[in-house]
């Protein structure tokens, strides 16, 4: 299925790491000491809305800033006071957030076949530790930090595009976000493949919905059914 390609691209949070669950993890508890009544999918799509506008407003802004910034939006949207201690302490909680538990053994076996390349919404120092939790060494990173600009913006894209022209790679794109990663790819010229993490939950969760409609040629619900149908039949 797959033959036409000999690299692929992923979004990291979203895809290979669980960012719902980290970004829970450091608002849960905050939620929690207020006694307010609010759903994880209620606060998830809270913060997403945060995030996105920061991220648009802000693009230069190293992403420890950036979740920081949100996190402080939040509060005020919400209602519920934020010491300065916990937004700092949230914007740099990326190095704790899990991987997925299918993706590294999913990356070993792609990377036996493709070249492997992440372009991702985070800073330099957050990735490395990310890597690290996953496991693998990637062929090439592209950052929002290097780019100075937060996906869904075409510049991301382009960035991408152009080091694999420069390769004479055959890219495939593979994300969990359409609003983040597929609406813009489709606009790059970019195929594309959806691992849709969320196939079993309502809602958007911390990816704001992507407000135009776009279909990804190929959908799986995992990296791991993603990984056996792109090595199938392959040495």
């Amino acid at each position: 299925m797959f033959e036409e390609f000999d690299a692929l691209s992923f979004d990291c949070y979203g895809t290979l790491i669980d960012w719902e669950a980290g970004i829970l993890a450091g608002l849960r508890p905050w939620v929690r000491g207020s006694r307010r009544a609010i759903s994880d999918e209620e606060l998830l799509t809270a913060y997403s809305a945060e995030e996105e506008r920061v991220e648009r407003e802000e693009p230069a802004n190293p992403y420890p800033e950036v979740l920081a910034a949100a996190f402080r939006s939040l509060a005020e949207r919400l209602g519920i006071p934020v010491l300065d201690s916990e937004a700092s302490w949230f914007g740099s909680s990326v190095p704790d957030w899990p991987a997925f538990a299918d993706s590294h053994d999913a990356l070993v076996q792609l990377s036996r076949h493709f070249k492997l390349i992440v372009l991702s919404n985070v800073d330099r120092s957050s990735f490395a530790a990310s890597q690290a939790r996953l496991g693998i060494d990637f062929d090439h990173v592209i950052t929002a930090e290097d780019v100075g600009s937060y996906k869904p913006a075409a510049e991301n894209f382009r960035v991408l595009n152009e080091y694999a022209d420069s390769r004479g790679l055959r890219l495939l794109h593979v994300a969990q976000s359409l609003f983040h990663d597929h609406v813009p790819a489709a606009a790059a010229g970019l195929p594309a493949v959806w691992i849709n993490r969320r196939h079993d939950q309502p809602g958007w969760g911390a990816t704001p919905d992507p407000g135009v409609p776009v279909q990804p040629k190929w959908e799986f619900a995992s990296m791991a059914a993603f990984a056996a149908q792109a090595t199938q039949g392959r040495p």
